[in-house]
């Protein structure tokens, strides 16, 4: 029977365990360059000593303008690649893989002067109205992903994950909410987001899985449910996705349509229906910061990994201390034996 301390592997990545730091951005003011800092270094590996089996760094952006803010990380320079190498090499020592998640925001760009989008509407009253891109500065951003994406693999990521959900600029693309163009890009709502997953797999190495993250659900008057995340979801995952890691919401204000759940794992059964309908492996997020609870995810098969946001930030030794908690092993390091003895 499978648990959360049961290895994992999909094409060349190979996990130790079933626990993913998902990306979580650290808005972390010296790097308004985009260039990883010192906290970066010492967040993410922190987690890797903690015992993760796959860490993503936070939302990596395409190009300065499409950041949240001017405080996130970028890959839009050959600058910015070495610092992020440096990451990923000691997360490496300590047994973990990396990987990380390349965006762009969008309407979302809360710094930029002006921002971007497919077409011209605000995300809420108090946010900047976006301009609409021309069919060619669409065109322009896929070959800015692609080149992104490229840096990643050369900094040494294990694999790669496109941001598609949250009210992100794929997100924008495909859904109706908040692409109402009259190109190509609006005819084929997924266009956008195909070429963004064939330009990348064409930067990575064959055996690299892709992983794309998306919003199985939208929570407004009018917006999607699974069953139109599962339809677009089927279009990505011939087009090249190996892995999708299953959220929710982001796109606007909450409307009358839906709520967001409140309760523990109010996510996980979007998860399951995707990876059933689709036969893809999923990743498993929301409110899954209990132990008990993310092993059962993965024994009941709701999902293949299980990603703890908010415990990791709480607690760098989530994965040692749910081994604990669970009796099973886990590679403590020798250092901190005494703290994490197991029962035998």
């Amino acid at each position: 029977m499978l648990d959360l301390f049961t290895p994992y592997k999909l094409k060349n990545l190979e996990l130790k365990n079933r626990v993913v730091m998902p990306p979580m951005c650290q808005y972390s003011v010296p790097a308004k360059d985009g260039i990883a800092t010192e906290w970066h270094y010492l967040h993410y590996v922190s987690r890797a000593v903690g015992g993760a089996g796959l860490i993503i760094i936070e939302m990596t952006d395409v190009e300065p303008d499409g950041r949240i803010t001017d405080y996130d990380l970028g890959l839009w320079s050959d600058e910015q690649i070495a610092p992020l190498a440096r990451i990923v090499d000691a997360c490496h020592s300590y047994g973990a893989k990396v990987g990380i998640q390349i965006a762009h925001a969008g309407r979302k760009a809360e710094d930029a002067p002006v921002p971007v989008a497919p077409s011209p509407l605000a995300f809420s009253d108090q946010s900047k109205t976006p301009r609409e891109l021309t069919t060619e500065e669409v065109k322009g951003l896929v070959e800015k992903f692609r080149l992104a994406v490229r840096r990643a693999v050369q900094a040494g990521f294990d694999t790669i994950e496109l941001h598609g959900a949250h009210g992100y600029l794929i997100h924008q693309f495909h859904s109706p909410l908040t692409n109402r163009r009259m190109d190509e890009y609006g005819q084929e709502l997924t266009r956008f987001g195909v070429e963004v997953i064939r330009a990348a797999k064409a930067e990575m190495p064959s055996d690299m899985p892709l992983i794309l993250r998306i919003s199985a659900q939208e929570y407004v008057d009018g917006g999607y449910g699974i069953a139109d995340a599962i339809a677009f979801s089927r279009v990505y995952r011939d087009a090249g996705v190996d892995l999708f890691h299953v959220s929710s919401g982001g796109e606007g204000p909450i409307g009358g349509s839906g709520r967001p759940g409140t309760h523990v794992g109010y996510q996980v059964p979007l998860a399951r229906k995707l990876k059933e309908a689709l036969d893809v492996p999923v990743i498993a997020v929301g409110r899954l910061d209990d132990a008990a609870l993310a092993n059962a995810v993965i024994g009941n098969e709701d999902a293949a990994l299980v990603a703890v946001g908010r415990g990791m930030l709480k607690d760098a030794y989530w994965t040692l201390a749910a081994a604990k908690i669970l009796n099973k092993n886990a590679e403590v390091p020798k250092q901190y034996e005494f703290g994490f003895a197991l029962r035998k």
